[in-house]
C-alpha cells in the first residue's frame, strides 16, 4: 500500500505543462507623449506615485471619496464579483487534488424457518402423532473505508492550465474592481466641481434676473414720465423674463447635480461638503506631470486586465494541447470489512484496492486539433485587445495633455472678454441715460455679458475637469489597493 501511494504521489506531481510561453506583447505606442506647439513642456522627472489626496486637496471632496469608497454599490459588486473570482478559481485548483470519501456501513440479515407434520388413527379412545419444527439465524457485515472514486493523472498538465488560467481571470477581475474605483474617484470630483459650477452659474442668474428686474422697474419709469418708449419697457421685460426662466433652470440644475453626487457617494451627503462656487474649487486641484515615457501606462487598471485576460488565454491553449493526449485516471479504495464489530479495526479485516484506467478518443473529426485553434485564435484577439487598451490609455492622455496646453491662453482670453464686456454694459447704460444710445444697445451689451459670465464660469469647470481627466488617464493610485507582490498574498488575504 505504501508503494501505491508513493506511486500515486509521484505520477501527479510528475506533469508537465503545454502551455505557450507568455511574451509580452509590444505595448504599440510611442515612448514618449507627443510634443509640439499645443502640448506643454513634458516633465522630465518619472511620475511619482500619486493618491487621490494629492491631486484633490479639498478636505471636503476628500471625504465624499472616502465615503464612496465605503458606501459605493458599484464598488460592493465589483468586491463580489472579486470573491465569486477568487472562489471559482479554487474550485478548479481543487481538481487537481484527489477526492477522498468516506464510507461506514452495517448491514443485518436473518432467516428463519419452521415445518410441522402430524399422523393419527386411533379406535375409541387410543392415538398417535408426530411433529417437528424450527430453525434461525442472523448475521451482520460491518465495514468503513476512505475510497477516491476517480483520480485524474494531470501528466500533460491540463488541469493546471485550467488553474492557471482561472487564476489569471481572477487576477483580471481584481483589476477590473481596481478600474470601477478609480473612475468612482474621478466621477465624485467631476460631479462636485459640475455642482460648484451650477452653484456659480445659479449666483449669476439670480444676480442677472435682480438687474434686469431693475430695469424694468427704471424703464417704466422712464415710459410713465414720457422719457422712454413702449418698446424699452418690452424689451426690458423680454430680458427679464428670460433671465427668470434661466434661473428656475439652474436651480433644478443644482439639485439634480447634488442627487448626482449622492449616488455616487452612495449615502446623504452634507450640504457642508459642497463647495460655493467653481472659484472656490477651482485651485485646489493639482495637476500631474506627464511623465518622461508613456509605458507608464502599462500599471493603469484596465490594461492590467487586459494583460491578465491575456495570460489566461495563453494558458487556455496549454490546456487545449493537453486534451489532445489520453486522459489517466486511478480509482482507490482502502478500508475494513468485517462480520463482528469488535473485529472491525483488526489486522485481518483491512483491504486495499487500486486500479487506473486510460481515456483516448480515437476519432472526434478533428475537433480536438479545432480546439487549439480555437484558444490560438482568441490568445491573438486577446493581444489586439491589449494593446488597444494601451492604444486607448495613450490617446486619453494625450488628448489631456493637448487640452492643457491650450487651457491657459483660452482661461486668460475669457477672463479679458468678460472684463470687456463688464466695461461695454457700464458704458452702454451711461450713454443711454443721457439719451445716447437706445435700449436695444443696453439689452445688447447686458446679453454678451451674461454669456461672458457663463463661458467663464464652463472654461474653468474645463480646466478642472481636465486634471481631472490626466489624473484618471494616467491610471494608478497608491490609495486604491494596488495589488501584491505576490500572487498568493491576494489568494490570503
Amino acid at each position: 500500500m505504501k508503494r501505491a501511494v508513493s506511486l500515486l504521489a509521484l505520477l501527479a506531481t510528475a506533469c508537465m505543462s503545454m502551455e505557450p510561453k507568455y511574451v509580452q506583447p509590444d505595448p504599440a505606442v510611442p515612448p514618449s507623449w507627443p510634443v509640439g506647439d499645443v502640448y506643454l513642456q513634458a516633465d522630465e522627472a518619472p511620475l511619482p506615485a500619486v493618491r487621490y489626496t494629492d491631486v484633490f486637496r479639498d478636505p471636503r471632496l476628500q471625504t465624499l471619496i472616502a465615503q464612496a469608497l465605503v458606501n459605493n454599490r458599484d464598488l460592493m459588486v465589483a468586491a463580489a464579483n472579486i470573491a465569486e473570482a477568487r472562489e471559482q478559481y479554487r474550485i478548479q485548483r481543487a481538481s487537481q487534488f484527489p477526492q477522498l470519501d468516506a464510507s461506514a456501513g452495517a448491514t443485518v440479515s436473518g432467516s428463519r424457518s419452521n415445518s410441522s407434520s402430524g399422523t393419527g388413527t386411533g379406535t375409541g379412545g387410543t392415538g398417535s402423532g408426530k411433529a417437528s419444527g424450527g430453525s434461525s439465524g442472523t448475521s451482520a457485515d460491518y465495514s468503513a473505508g476512505v475510497s477516491i472514486p476517480s483520480f485524474e493523472l494531470d501528466l500533460f498538465g491540463r488541469l493546471r492550465s485550467l488553474t492557471h488560467a482561472q487564476l489569471e481571470q481572477y487576477f483580471a477581475t481584481e483589476e477590473a474592481a481596481r478600474a470601477t474605483r478609480l473612475t468612482l474617484v474621478s466621477e465624485i470630483a467631476t460631479a462636485w466641481l459640475t455642482e460648484a459650477s451650477d452653484e456659480s452659474l445659479l449666483k449669476i442668474a439670480t444676480e442677472t434676473a435682480a438687474s434686469a428686474q431693475k430695469s424694468v422697474d427704471i424703464t417704466r419709469a422712464r415710459l410713465e414720465g414720457g422719457i422712454a418708449p413702449r418698446t424699452d419697457l418690452s424689451q426690458a421685460e423680454q430680458t427679464l423674463n428670460q433671465a427668470q426662466a434661466d434661473l428656475a433652470q439652474q436651480r433644478t440644475l443644482v439639485a439634480q447635480d447634488v442627487n448626482a453626487l449622492q449616488l455616487l457617494v452612495g449615502t446623504p451627503i452634507a450640504p457642508g461638503l459642497l463647495a460655493n462656487s467653481i472659484d472656490e474649487a477651482f485651485g485646489t486641484i493639482v495637476p500631474l506631470p506627464a511623465g518622461v515615457s508613456s509605458y507608464v501606462l502599462l500599471r493603469r487598471p484596465d490594461v492590467l486586465q487586459a494583460e491578465y485576460q491575456l495570460r489566461a488565454a495563453n494558458a487556455q491553449i496549454g490546456a487545449a494541447r493537453a486534451a489532445l493526449f489520453p486522459k489517466i485516471s486511478l480509482t482507490g479504495l482502502l478500508g475494513f470489512a468485517s462480520s463482528a464489530l469488535t473485529s472491525l479495526l483488526t489486522g485481518g479485516a483491512f483491504g486495499w484496492s487500486l486500479g487506473a484506467n486510460a481515456d483516448y478518443t480515437i476519432f472526434q473529426a478533428g475537433a480536438g486539433h479545432a480546439n487549439v485553434r480555437l484558444t490560438e485564435a482568441q490568445r491573438s484577439a486577446a493581444i489586439a485587445n491589449y494593446q488597444k487598451a494601451i492604444q486607448t490609455a495613450f490617446r486619453d492622455v494625450a488628448n489631456a495633455l493637448a487640452r492643457r496646453g491650450t487651457l491657459n491662453d483660452e482661461l486668460a482670453a475669457r477672463q479679458r472678454n468678460q472684463a470687456a464686456t463688464a466695461d461695454t454694459l457700464m458704458l452702454t447704460q451711461a450713454r443711454y441715460k443721457v439719451g445716447v444710445d437706445p435700449y436695444l444697445n443696453v439689452l445688447s451689451a447686458q446679453q454678451s455679458y451674461y454669456a461672458a459670465q457663463q463661458t467663464l464660469v464652463q472654461m474653468k469647470l474645463t480646466a478642472a475637469e481636465n486634471l481631472v481627466n490626466l489624473y484618471q488617464a494616467l491610471g494608478g493610485d497608491s490609495l486604491l489597493d494596488a495589488p501584491p507582490t505576490k500572487p498568493s498574498d491576494r489568494l490570503l488575504g
